[in-house]
């Protein structure tokens, strides 16, 4: 049991901030581990798109100034290095749920019914929050979830963006249930690989009822799970009404395409979960969604029960995991340094290449 007479420990945490555009840097941060907390340290962490975006300077000057400075990187796993937690051991691999409601931080019960990752008070790591590019990462114990010896620590972190897959198939899940449902999903990047992994191993749709629309040849090849049709190639316009679900998982300028594509190959009174985060407006055809009586789900981010059953799913599942394997590199890239957490992001950024970086931290 915990010694109910401490009552709060500062950390000193050394952190790799992004500052600027292009510029990472070194920066002590304070932390208060209390009861209820633990204090992780960072072992390995892949990198999301929306990490290289801020490192490029690709997002809105208001949204660089709104959120800068802050340590990158929101998908990892670490070690329990410190708790003030009965849930969790010193040593315990963890990995580490990015979307932290404001109640946790402030040590409470929950008190209404809106999901964790919609709550108006959550802060994200990595997204005007510091995130997991430091040596000492205080967290929730709420907000980790214990990792099993049989997930390897490169496959334990593709959970995080695997769970926003899998909370995105949360919204339809009866529909999902149902015998016969014929379910596509528009993307072939890493988002949309994983998502579409969840469809199929976790969610239950076999190749045969699950179609995936991508514009990349190599990148489709890789979904071997599901039947592949290239958007170049395909005759949206004659192929009829096939669909009970359908998934957007293109995001910026190729949302719109993606969700008016769908709109005429799904049935009527279907599902449409858009998955996709882009910066500007995006047109869509309102009329034949309106004429078609269709339903449509926006999600984003995730939760802890999310992670709890992806990572369950993992563990039972040794195809899952080799399917998620396709995204890993040859090898991780060894971080000592913000020099090296700089330098492998300027890679990252100019690379074109459709697996995870893989960020190994050595403090």
């Amino acid at each position: 049991m915990l010694n109910n007479a401490v009552r709060s420990k500062e950390i000193t945490s050394k952190s790799y901030r992004l500052l600027n555009p292009g510029d990472i840097e070194e920066v002590m941060l304070k932390h208060e581990l209390k009861p209820g907390f633990v204090n992780i340290q960072p072992l390995m962490a892949s990198v999301c798109h929306a990490d290289d975006r801020y490192f490029a300077g690709k997002r809105r000057p208001e949204a660089l100034a709104k959120k800068l400075p802050m340590a990158l990187l929101h998908e990892g796993i670490g070690t329990i290095k410190e708790t003030m937690s009965d849930k969790f051991q010193k040593g315990q691999r963890v990995v580490i749920v990015p979307n932290v409601p404001g109640y946790m931080l402030r040590g409470e019960k929950k008190k209404d019914t809106i999901p964790d990752n919609y709550s108006v008070d959550s802060v994200f790591l990595s997204s005007g929050y510091d995130g997991i590019a430091q040596s000492d990462l205080v967290q929730p114990d709420r907000a980790v979830v214990p990792l099993p010896d049989n997930i390897p620590d490169e496959i334990a972190i593709l959970t995080e963006v695997s769970t926003v897959g899998y909370h995105a198939t949360s919204h339809v899940a009866d529909a999902l249930a149902k015998p016969d449902c014929r379910v596509a999903l528009f993307g072939d990047g890493p988002v949309g690989y994983m998502a579409a992994a969840v469809l199929h191993y976790i969610r239950g749709i076999d190749k045969e009822h699950l179609t995936v629309f991508g514009a990349v040849p190599d990148r489709l090849n890789e979904f071997d799970f599901a039947n592949k049709e290239l958007v170049t190639e395909y005759d949206f316009d004659h192929a009829g009404e096939q669909f009970d679900v359908i998934f957007e998982a293109t995001g910026g300028n190729f949302s719109s395409s993606a969700i008016n594509e769908g709109i005429k190959v799904i049935k009527r009174t279907g599902k449409f979960v858009l998955m996709g985060v882009s910066e500007d407006l995006v047109p869509i055809d309102t009329r034949d969604i309106l004429e078609k009586g269709l339903t449509f789900y926006g999600t984003s981010r995730s939760t802890t029960p999310d992670f709890e059953e992806v990572v369950k799913a993992m563990s039972q599942s040794q195809a899952y995991q080799d399917t998620l394997r396709k995204l890993l590199p040859q090898k991780e890239t060894i971080i000592r340094s913000a020099s090296d957490l700089n330098k492998a992001f300027e890679a990252i950024v100019a690379s074109k290449a459709w697996y995870k970086a893989v960020l190994k931290f050595e403090w």
